[in-house]
């Protein structure tokens, strides 16, 4: 049985790898993908090992989107939207009355 992380953004972590991780991140879009950390981990090695952060922090993480290189591969468990509400409400305004601007006179 895999652990499951829930998040709110795409993350790989050195401490995270082979533990059988499955994350679920919802970003402020309203999407949410799930992924298996170790096959998410695979899959960027080589670009990560080569990232400041991956040698200073031991991890990566993006805040809107998984990463390109893993969309529409084995590492996305399941990925859904959820429609964000919008609303269409009427603000009201107030009208202000144009007043003539008037410019100070300038002694020379």
């Amino acid at each position: 049985m895999s652990n499951l992380l829930k998040s709110k953004r795409f993350v790989v972590r050195q401490s995270l790898i082979g533990k059988n991780t499955n994350v679920e991140v919802s970003f402020k879009n309203g999407k949410t993908v799930t992924y298996s950390h170790d096959k998410a981990y695979e899959i960027m090695k080589t670009a990560l090992e080569a990232m400041n952060c991956w040698s200073k922090y031991k991890s990566y993480t993006a805040t809107n989107n998984i990463p390109k290189v893993l969309r529409e591969t084995e590492a996305v468990i399941s990925s859904e939207t959820n429609e964000v509400e919008t609303t269409n409400d009427v603000v009201e305004t107030t009208e202000v009355e144009e007043t003539e601007m008037v410019t100070p006179e300038v002694a020379f």
